[in-house]
């Protein structure tokens, strides 16, 4: 490797290391934030899914005449540092995911320097879109997946004997998954561009396997809602096969796109 190879690779280094010490700043003041307003967000944000007048139960009630009650759970700490550590987690969880946009502009900039003209104008707008889809899915999480299955595990009991009493890191830790992963699931799109532009799918191809792509979201909306209800199943169903039908309209134009480039090239 020569001097000039090995200087720019250590520079690469560096310049990744100063990203990611931005991204622990950003993170670590928003966690700050969370952490000094932590009791309100626990009643607010979190123990609010429980309640039958969280915003979602009251759509649910208005207009599917699907109304229930509050759940009879009990929260509980078992270990002596337990609401601490619950305490450093929600602050930590919650920096990644409100500074998610700041993280994603970072890693992109770090990136977008090795990248071709061509290749920079066809992701323009990259930061955008995968912190809206994020975002977009954290809200879905938030208010749909998540206040469905605190109230379908709050109130299921296999006997009148046996209370639900959740350990705080059990409770917080669902919420903040659920949420956390709902927001990875709506990058669908985002990964069936990246998928595309490298040539591993094809539109052709996710046509071809829709039906069992039907089946899996079944089953995954089944598995993230398990509540019986019908309607709490297609609330979250309808939602995840839009966005498999988004990344089929988006490796379609990244195809047509990549054939015109070679037409033109051809030309």
């Amino acid at each position: 490797m020569s001097n000039q190879q090995q200087m720019s690779f250590l520079q690469h280094l560096d310049e990744l290391r100063w990203r990611l010490v931005r991204i622990a700043i950003a993170v670590l003041l928003v966690g700050v934030v969370i952490w000094v307003y932590q009791e309100w967000i626990m009643n607010h944000l979190f123990l609010a899914l429980k309640d039958h007048d969280f915003i979602t139960f009251r759509l649910l009630c208005t207009y599917f005449g699907i109304c229930v009650s509050d759940t009879t759970v009990k929260m509980q700490s078992m270990t002596v540092s337990g609401q601490f550590n619950y305490a450093m987690m929600m602050s930590i969880m919650g920096g990644l995911i409100v500074s998610s946009p700041f993280i994603f502009y970072q890693l992109w900039a770090f990136v977008k320097p090795g990248l071709k003209k061509n290749e920079i104008s066809a992701t323009k707008g990259m930061v955008f879109y995968i912190s809206l889809c994020f975002l977009t899915g954290v809200l879905f999480g938030y208010f749909v997946v998540a206040p469905l299955t605190v109230q379908f595990f709050g109130s299921f009991q296999i006997s009148q004997e046996i209370e639900n009493n959740f350990t705080v890191g059990s409770y917080v830790g669902t919420v903040i998954s659920t949420v956390f992963y709902s927001g990875l699931l709506f990058l669908l799109p985002i990964i069936s561009y990246i998928l595309t532009k490298i040539g591993l799918i094809t539109p052709v191809y996710l046509r071809k396997i829709r039906k069992y792509a039907v089946v899996v979201i079944l089953l995954a909306a089944a598995v993230i809602t398990p509540s019986p209800d019908w309607m709490s199943q297609l609330i979250v169903f309808l939602p995840l096969f839009a966005l498999y039908e988004l990344s089929i309209l988006v490796a379609a134009r990244v195809t047509k796109q990549r054939v015109k480039e070679d037409e033109e090239e051809w030309s």
